[in-house]
């Protein structure tokens, strides 16, 4: 049967608990890179070597998101988002468990396999239940976390390190599973899709080749020691690969990646600018814990308190973002505030510890402000004008895009300090501060590059949310109005 229509009342716990998913998800994310140095000693490796671990899990995100959509059409909403809870609390207790990279890594793939079967459900219940008036509320809700958690997690990350124990930061995934476990029980409907749909085994199988194939061969630069070839064969292998699954999702009738949604330009901005906007700022929570440990010399809690100064960026300009979405066009907001974030990453690169503490937070807080607006406008753009048959097919996409993007902000952040050690003198600890200057100024052309991408959007794009808006408050204002009948006092 097709899937019934929830109507979600104002104020429903059930977007609440899909955003404390993605929290979590999104959470699991980032909150071991201040711990990478204490873990690369437990396993025996370098630091930089971890960020597979990192990757792994967003990686593995990435594979399975597109299959999410149809598993859980056929087995049911409620049952695959409680699966996938308890399957991502046991990956989490195998984490804490791991005694070498390659076991860790293989409990972070498990992990990543929960998520992805966890959060895009909820998300699209969510969305295909939104009335575009409310679209810019709804996407605040459930994409907060995924803005918050990758700036939080090094903090907590670090914390932890420092007066415990690393093997916690997956022990405290315990308690959360349990509960989320409980209400998803009694607040998700287990609504299922049409039926003899056929899985796209072909997509599935091109589209997880083109990922694993792409992010491998990133890594396989990162690790170093081998022929420079062989990982540039991988990575244009990968891309050829995903070229193909792209024509596939062109031609099949029912395709795992519809790709309908791209011919809207509003939409197609969002996923390509989009994911280059993601890359920037996905690489920053992986590069500034290790410049403050391993450039500065801070121990984990300090460096991770450090970098929750842009958090305390993402707060402030939270009261904000709404008033200006609703005053600004998309295309003009897209534009100056991608280019001042991008300025906040290049001014990262001349980040030394001779800089006095309160500037770096201030730079950090200012990074934090424009990193806040640009990732609700793009997520809020995104919806704005794909119709609601379309919609589930462009959410699988856009998490798609979203997920693959935030690998390859670690990936490249990891690559680009790999290659600046060929051209920065070394210190003890094998990364100097030069390294991290060429880094930040690599992921400050990655922002540069989403931004030229959104000038090419019109000037009304956008603006349905903004007169639906306008419309439903003027609506409330005429209902309110005295009529003939009705008594003035």
């Amino acid at each position: 049967m097709p899937m019934k229509k929830l109507t979600l009342p104002s104020g429903s716990a059930l977007p609440l608990l899909v955003a404390g998913a993605m929290f979590m998800e999104n959470l699991d994310a980032t909150v071991i890179v201040t711990a990478l140095p204490k873990m690369a000693q437990a396993f025996g490796v370098h630091p930089i070597d971890l960020n597979i671990g990192v990757s792994a899990y967003i990686l593995t995100l990435t594979v399975f998101i597109p299959a999410s959509g149809w598993i859980a059409n056929r087995f049911g909403t409620r049952t695959i988002f409680s699966s996938a809870i308890v399957l991502f609390t046991l990956a989490s207790i195998l984490c804490a468990m791991s005694v070498s990279l390659p076991s860790f890594t293989a409990a972070r793939m498990l992990q990543g396999f929960a998520g992805a079967l966890m959060v895009p459900v909820g998300r699209l219940v969510v969305l295909r239940n939104t009335a575009k008036a409310d679209l810019i509320k709804a996407i605040a809700t459930i994409t907060w976390p995924a803005l918050v958690a990758p700036i939080l997690g090094p903090p907590l990350g670090g914390f932890i390190t420092t007066y415990a124990s690393w093997h916690w930061i997956f022990i405290l995934n315990v308690p959360l599973g349990v509960i989320a476990l409980l209400l998803s029980i009694k607040l998700i409907p287990n609504e299922t899709g049409p039926k003899g749909v056929p899985f796209d085994i072909l997509g599935f199988v091109l589209t997880g080749v083109a990922c694993l194939g792409l992010m491998f061969g990133l890594d396989w630069f990162n690790k170093g020691g081998a022929s420079l070839w062989q990982p540039t064969l991988c990575v244009i292998g990968s891309l050829l690969v995903g070229a193909l699954a792209v024509t596939h999702s062109l031609k099949t009738p029912h395709p795992l990646l519809p790709m309908i949604a791209m011919k809207i330009k509003s939409y197609n901005v969002t996923v390509i600018g989009g994911s280059l906007f993601r890359i920037a700022i996905g690489a920053l929570p992986f590069l500034l814990p290790l410049l403050f440990q391993l450039g500065y010399g801070m121990n984990a809690f300090d460096a991770g308190l450090l970098v929750l100064s842009v958090f305390a960026g993402n707060l402030a300009m939270k009261p904000f973002t709404s008033a200006i979405l609703f005053r600004f066009p998309f295309r003009s907001i897209l534009v100056v505030n991608g280019f001042l974030n991008a300025l906040t990453i290049f001014a990262c690169a001349f980040l030394t510890p001779a800089v006095p503490t309160p500037l770096t937070f201030i730079l950090l807080f200012v990074s934090g402000m424009t990193r806040s607006m640009q990732f609700t406008a793009v997520n809020t753009l995104a919806f704005s004008q794909v119709p609601s048959p379309m919609m589930g097919g462009a959410n699988t996409l856009f998490n798609t895009a979203q997920q693959l993007s935030s690998g390859l902000g670690i990936a490249i952040g990891a690559l680009a300090l790999r290659v600046a050690e060929h051209f920065a003198p070394l210190s003890s600890n094998g990364i100097s501060l030069g390294s991290f200057r060429l880094a930040f100024i690599i992921v400050g052309c990655i922002a540069i590059f989403g931004m030229f991408d959104s000038m090419t959007l019109s000037i009304t794009d956008g603006d349905e949310i903004r007169q639906k808006k306008k419309k439903a408050a003027a609506n409330s204002v005429e209902s309110a109005k005295p009529t003939e009948k009705t008594p003035q006092i």
